[in-house]
C-alpha cells in the first residue's frame, strides 16, 4: 500500500526529494535493491552536494555487491562531510564491505578528517 502510494506521488511530482528519499528507503527495506539504487542515483543527481545521498548510494551498491562503486560513493560522502563512523561500522547495508581493507581505511580517514563545529 505505502509503496504504491509513493510510486504514484513520484509519477505526479517527479524529482521531489522527500518522496524519493522515502521511496528509496522503502525499496531497500523490502529488498528491491536495484530500484533503490536507481532512486539513490537520481537523488545524487538532484543533490550532488548531499553527503547523506552519497552515503545511501554507497549502501545500495554494497547491497548489490558492487564493491568498487560502493567505495567510490562512500568516499564521496566523506569528502562532502559524512562523519558518522560509528553508524558506518554497524550499518547492515555495508556488511559486504567489512572484510575489504578499504573499509577500515575509510573509517580511519573519517577519524583523521577535521570537522568544523557550529557555534550557532
Amino acid at each position: 500500500m505505502e509503496l504504491r502510494f509513493l510510486e504514484g506521488v513520484r509519477r505526479r511530482v517527479p524529482g521531489h526529494v522527500p518522496v524519493l528519499q522515502a521511496l528509496g528507503s522503502l525499496y531497500t527495506r523490502i529488498g528491491r535493491y536495484e530500484e533503490g539504487l536507481q532512486v539513490d542515483l537520481e537523488l545524487t543527481k538532484l543533490r550532488p552536494d548531499s553527503a547523506e545521498h552519497w552515503y545511501n548510494l554507497g549502501c545500495s551498491y554494497a547491497l548489490l555487491r558492487e564493491t568498487d562503486k560502493a567505495f567510490e560513493a562512500l568516499n564521496k560522502a566523506v569528502d562532502l562531510g559524512y562523519c558518522d563512523a560509528e553508524w558506518m561500522r554497524k550499518d547492515e547495508d555495508l556488511e559486504s564491505l567489512r572484510n575489504d581493507p578499504r573499509f577500515e581505511s575509510l573509517l580511519e580517514r573519517m577519524a583523521s578528517t577535521p570537522r568544523w563545529e557550529s557555534n550557532s
